[in-house]
């Protein structure tokens, strides 16, 4: 029995990711800051340890026999949270995980950034060589972790792979639920024409991916953009979700800028009072930055291949939005 640690398992991904490879029959363990959050995952027979992965203690601790770390927890975005915080957490922690692995004898870390630090892809699909191009904070500290994280590899021997995956959506995701709650209730207002590329990922085909890169020898050291095997546009994913929801699609389109304009204000005068504004600058950005890359060398060199198709996906995310009621 393979044994792993997963961090970040109380989140989508991580949790997600963590109960697959205890349904493969993996011995898995997961860092959690609140063991009160982990219930669920402690039920489905993942065993957790309590600690915070900034800790080089606590992370050995929980890595103690384990062949490979997925480190997929990440401070996301959040109203007024300190730059700080994320490069603690998303940049520094990284080379802590690393170092304490070395430590506690394991072979492999796959650690999960994002493509987000390509930004804006201008010559669309990008693989893994494009420019890196990170337009936000959330950005620039996930592109400092993967430097830092090759850094610590390098010197301590860690094989080290790095996961940048696009959009990940499927039951129990909350990040993608205003997108599809917005078209289900045919309230979606789309900003500027609509025809930016968006690039998605169901979570069952992301997983698959992430274990790939655990257990493929020859993946040690590469760097793989995990995503889905169709590329669309704004416009035509919301014509699909609205088609699977049987509700029309929307129609209404904004300019873009009067709009960005008013979430910069909304961020000037949420932010001190650290309260999430109710429009911001990034949502406007979902508008107008193209997503779309090229998975070639993970098909190539990891045997990846998404098997979920974009229409399926969405039809499994409405039908848990619908039974969990968040619809």
């Amino acid at each position: 029995m393979k044994r792993v640690l997963v961090t970040g398992a109380t989140g989508f991904t991580g949790g997600h990711l963590a109960r697959s490879l205890v349904r493969r029959r993996y011995h898995v363990t997961a860092l959690v800051r609140d063991p009160a959050k982990a219930i669920e995952l402690a039920r489905h027979g993942v065993g957790i340890v309590a600690g915070d992965l900034r800790d080089r203690a606590a992370v050995a601790r929980a890595a103690a026999g384990a062949e490979v770390i997925y480190h997929i927890a990440a401070v996301y975005r959040e109203a007024g949270l300190p730059e700080a915080e994320y490069r603690a957490v998303n940049a520094e922690s990284v080379g802590t995980i690393i170092e304490a692995s070395s430590g506690a004898g394991v072979r492999r870390v796959v650690h999960c950034s994002t493509v987000g630090v390509h930004g804006d892809v201008e010559h669309p699909p990008a693989n893994e060589d494009a420019p890196l191009k990170p337009g936000d904070v959330y950005q620039r500290s996930k592109l400092e972790g993967e430097r830092l994280a090759r850094e610590t590899a390098a010197r301590t021997g860690v094989e080290l792979v790095v996961v940048r995956p696009t959009g990940i959506y499927g039951p129990g995701d909350r990040r993608l639920l205003k997108l599809f709650r917005g078209v289900a209730r045919q309230r979606f207002v789309i900003l500027g024409r609509g025809d930016i590329f968006y690039h998605l990922t169901f979570i069952d085909d992301l997983v698959e991916g992430f274990r790939l890169c655990g257990e493929v020898l020859g993946a040690a050291g590469r760097t793989y953009i995990l995503a889905g095997g169709e590329v669309t546009t704004l416009h035509a994913l919301t014509a699909l979700i609205a088609d699977e929801a049987g509700v029309p699609p929307p129609r209404l389109h904004l300019p873009v800028w009067p709009v960005w304009i008013a979430a910069a204000l909304c961020e000037a005068a949420c932010a001190p009072l650290r309260i999430e504004p109710p429009l911001y600058r990034r949502r406007v950005d979902f508008f107008t930055k193209s997503r779309a890359f090229d998975i070639t060398r993970a098909r190539q060199e990891l045997g990846y291949e998404p098997r979920v198709s974009l229409r399926e996906g969405i039809r499994r995310t409405l039908d848990w939005y619908r039974a969990a009621a968040w619809l």
